[in-house]
């Protein structure tokens, strides 16, 4: 039987509170924290209890982290298949299609994730670029932005697509200037069509992949995580993974709400909104306000250098407020992607014009990628919580030859203006967007606090006056998604709260972010559990009473 109770001694705490700062060693109790004091006092009171006492030898407790916007199901079924990250060539990214659809049966599809924009500068986005490379079998591939996908014309009509249908949202199948389909799918309405009729995983594999991405999680030192595009099988496997005793993660499992679901849909959610676990809960949603920046869809005050940026997602920006009172009204916490300045603002407004709640907890703005000084004097007083990824900056260039930049122009400068938002009062919390950047929180706090690769201290810096310090980066993954959601029992190391704790091999406030990066995480525990362990004499603890 796995015990909730240990006693963690010769450590050095970050505790997110006034406490006692000779405090060294942490004794926990059926998933709490009993207590926090010396060495000697920890260990007495763990000695009494029949509690055996592990010896961190110097390691640093923090509050366990927390990832404010990811999206686990997505990815175990998205990261099957090529991993295209890093290549920047057309030429490479058949090469390693070639390679991999050679180890396929024939007629099975050919599929990848990451692809970045900049490979196809020379070429623009079309999926007959692949036809030769998978031997003209169905291939779909995702962008690293989660909003674009490409597919081969073997794939368009394994979908049933001849001709370019019209969406509701700002969704789009590309066609270039014959009208002929390219492949590029814009948004997700445009590429379900697509990624829908891919032959799924088995409901074991899909579970045991969804398991394994949590175990994952722990290895880097997350303890929990909120997932932005949860459905209903989510939330069944979730359920499923608990009951076999072997969920490592506490999760926030927001709801997706796409701009065609009526009122059915809402009705639906609603009512499974207490649905919850030990672990898990579902009394969130999420919902699109705007696209992103690189393929135009993000909506901006003014238009980007290509024209676009005009569009909100939602035909109907009436539709859009009349979704977020409904949640609002039903007491559940809403989440709005909203990439481009305008949309920020909009996304705002609307939440402003909702009824107060007492004791409830903000709703969230996601994202928050580009921000004119107006938004930034809305934000103020406003009350809201910004999501933000500051790691999504690694596909900037120095000289501004990226995709994004180019499309920006001046206003590149507005992009992450996480320290900017900070001051204005409002509460940030960071996350990784997984599978879009990585779920490493150690890379995520790197470029919050360095807004440079954090692999080299001489690596240009984007914006240097919007960089956190290290208590503020560990406080956005520890503290602050805590309170946002309306907890005063986690994100900190106090007597009475959650024991979800990450150890550490150094300290990551004092440590540079590119000394942050290699901080080996020594252990994670979640509810007083130990569910990863780096040390070579296994740290799970083990009660002594009879």
């Amino acid at each position: 039987m796995v015990t909730r109770d240990l006693a963690l001694v010769n450590a050095q705490l970050i505790t997110n509170t006034e406490a006692d700062a000779e405090a060294t060693a942490v004794l926990v109790t059926g998933g709490r924290i009993a207590l926090l004091g010396r060495d000697a006092h920890v260990s007495a009171r763990a000695r009494d209890l029949g509690i055996e006492v592990r010896d961190l030898e110097g390691a640093v407790i923090t509050p366990g982290l927390f990832d404010s916007h990811t999206h686990p199901h997505w990815a175990a079924e998205l990261t099957r298949g090529i991993d295209f990250g890093g290549i920047d060539t057309v030429s490479e990214l058949q090469a390693a299609t070639a390679a991999y659809a050679a180890t396929l049966p024939p007629g099975a599809w050919v599929v990848g994730w990451n692809l970045e924009f900049d490979a196809f500068a020379d070429t623009g986005v079309n999926g007959r670029l692949f036809d030769h490379a998978c031997d003209r079998r169905p291939f779909a591939a995702m962008f690293y932005d989660l909003h674009t996908a490409i597919a081969n014309p073997a794939a368009l009509a394994a979908a049933g697509i001849v001709n370019r249908p019209r969406f509701d949202d700002t969704s789009e199948l590309v066609v270039d200037e014959a009208g002929e389909l390219t492949g590029e799918l814009r948004e997700s309405t445009a590429y379900r069509l697509v990624f829908d009729v891919i032959p799924p995983l088995g409901h074991d594999e899909e579970r045991d992949r969804l398991r394994d991405m949590f175990r994952r999680f722990t290895a880097v030192g997350l303890t929990g995580g909120a997932i932005m595009d949860g459905k209903p099988r989510t939330v069944d496997l979730i359920e499923e993974i608990e009951a076999r005793g072997e969920l490592d993660q506490r999760l926030v499992v927001h709801h997706w709400h796409a701009v065609h679901d009526d009122d059915a849909a809402i009705t639906r959610v609603i009512a499974a909104k207490d649905r919850r676990g030990t672990l898990w809960e579902t009394n969130a949603v999420k919902l699109f306000s705007d696209g992103v920046i690189d393929t135009g869809t993000a909506l901006l005050h003014e238009a980007d250098a290509c024209g676009d940026g005009e569009h909100a997602f939602w035909p109907d920006w009436g539709r859009f407020q009349e979704v977020v009172r409904a949640y609002h009204d039903a007491g559940m916490l809403i989440a709005t992607h909203a990439v481009g300045d305008l949309a920020v603002n909009q996304v705002l407004e609307t939440y402003r014009g909702l009824a107060e709640r007492d004791g409830s907890p903000a709703h969230s703005i996601e994202h928050l990628e580009v921000l004119a000084d107006e938004d930034l004097t809305a934000l103020a007083g406003s009350g809201i919580t910004a999501s933000m990824q500051p790691l999504h900056m690694q596909w900037r260039a120095p000289d501004l030859s990226d995709n994004w930049a180019a499309r920006l122009g001046t206003r590149a400068g507005t992009g992450y203006r996480v320290r900017a938002v900070l001051d204005t009062g409002t509460r940030v919390v960071l996350g990784s967007d997984w599978p879009v950047a990585h779920y490493d929180p150690r890379i995520g706090m790197a470029w919050a606090r360095g807004r440079h690769a954090p692999e080299s201290a001489s690596a240009h810096v984007f914006e240097p006056d919007q960089r956190l310090t290290g208590d503020e980066a560990l406080r956005a993954y520890t503290l602050w998604p805590a309170q946002a959601r309306g907890y005063m029992d986690r994100g900190l190391l106090a007597p009475g709260a959650v024991a979800d704790l990450t150890i550490w091999g150094g300290d990551p406030v004092a440590a540079s972010p590119e000394e942050l990066i290699a901080i080996e995480i020594v252990a994670t525990i979640v509810d007083g559990r130990i569910v990863h362990d780096s040390t070579p004499a296994p740290m799970a603890a083990s009660s002594s009473r009879p």
